[in-house]
């Protein structure tokens, strides 16, 4: 048993030689996400941050000036498609605009040409999905989805585990997340709008902890959703930022799902962000040979939220095996865009690929069409 730790090491990557070469970069979008894309890239030497777009007149030279960029040596604009048209040496974009504005920037990037690092969620519909995988297709650029927790040593476990063969055949999973009071106001309106934001904990969070399990067990695709969602919370003002914010909140503050994938394996889901318990539930995933289980965090952090534990039988005797907290070496953001940045500099895949979260869009957009039709619903992804 004391060997089981050692199935789970990982190998080491092959040192790279960087070329020197500027990787030359905008920003799209300069609200307070952006400000982890800057801050990211201004600690890679091998990129220049160019440009910044922001629909808000003056707000992209602020954002820069505030944040520590030479406004001299950068341009600024008014459009997503200015900065893409103006900028004829950019190599990459980061698109951190409100949800509902990430398919049309993704789209207009990739068709000119330029690499793209896509926050999450990667966009409201699995139809804005699918358009932006196949202008991906057809530019041969780069895109990766922001889903800055895969460079958890924490989550790298989970993944490991399952791939180890140490849980058997894996048939069940529980997951998701919560904030007992934690609707995202402090930043303004553009993540309860409707019109802005489109989902709401389903894509603030509810994302996250999906590509959790389903990233851990090889991105299964998903054939069915029965699904639930509701705004319950929203329009209580002791729930937002400010009261006034209750006549524009228009968003999902909880949802729930149960989901089919292929592989005969089910997926038991529930995010929130406001709730009367501490908890929705720890992560459980059940597999023949064994069981794991994954603390929840108070907020959903993209951790774990303490030691894991596999459940499982040694010689006829029910066991656990304590999977201890890894130490992260590093900022997982910063790892983030430096996994971008270095997919292009030496024509790597994408780390995180469109092929997987397309995947993840569909629950999404399956547990939304699923509510509000008030049944099941198939989950159909075409060939492009």
């Amino acid at each position: 048993m004391a060997n089981i730790l050692d199935a789970f090491k990982e190998k080491q990557n092959e040192e790279r030689v960087y070329t020197g070469k500027k990787i030359k970069v905008g920003i799209i979008g300069c609200g307070w996400i952006a400000e982890a894309h800057l801050q990211s890239y201004l600690k890679c030497d091998d990129v220049e941050v160019v440009a910044f777009a922001d629909l808000v007149p003056g707000k992209a030279e602020a954002f820069a000036k505030a944040n520590g960029v030479d406004v001299s040596k950068a341009n600024f604009y008014l459009s997503d498609k200015e900065l893409i048209d103006n900028e004829k040496d950019l190599d990459a974009v980061s698109i951190c605009t409100y949800n509902r504005q990430h398919a049309p920037c993704a789209i207009y990037a990739l068709d000119h040409g330029v690499h793209v690092l896509l926050e999450k969620p990667m966009c409201v519909t699995l139809e804005e999905a699918i358009e932006i995988c196949k202008a991906e297709k057809r530019s041969g650029k780069i895109l990766s989805i922001g889903f800055q927790p895969r460079f958890d040593e924490n989550m790298k476990m989970v993944k490991k585990i399952c791939e180890s063969g140490v849980l058997g055949r894996i048939y069940y999973i529980q997951t998701g997340g919560g904030r007992r009071m934690g609707i995202p106001t402090p930043f303004g309106t553009s993540f309860i709008q409707e019109d802005t934001a489109g989902l709401g904990a389903l894509g603030d969070i509810g994302c996250y902890s999906l590509d959790m399990v389903l990233n851990a067990i090889g991105y299964p695709k998903p054939l069915t959703v029965t699904g639930f969602k509701a705004g319950l919370f929203g329009k209580k003002p002791e729930y937002l930022q400010k009261p006034e914010y209750t006549e524009v909140f228009g968003v999902d503050d909880f949802a729930a799902a149960y989901v089919r994938l292929e592989g005969d394996i089910v997926l038991d889901f529930r995010i929130a962000w406001a709730m009367h318990c501490d908890t929705p539930g720890d992560t459980i995933i059940m597999g023949t040979e064994g069981g794991l289980r994954i603390p929840s965090t108070e907020c959903w952090n993209g951790s774990i939220g303490g030691p894991m534990t596999i459940y499982h039988n040694i010689a006829g005797e029910c066991v656990e095996t304590v999977i201890p907290e890894m130490n992260n070496d590093g900022d997982n953001f910063d790892k983030k865009i430096r996994s971008f940045i270095d997919a292009i500099e030496f024509n790597l895949p994408s780390p995180v690929p469109s092929s997987q979260i397309i995947y993840n869009q569909a629950i999404i957009d399956g547990i939304a069409r699923s509510s509000d039709a008030g049944k099941e619903v198939e989950i159909v992804i075409p060939e492009f």
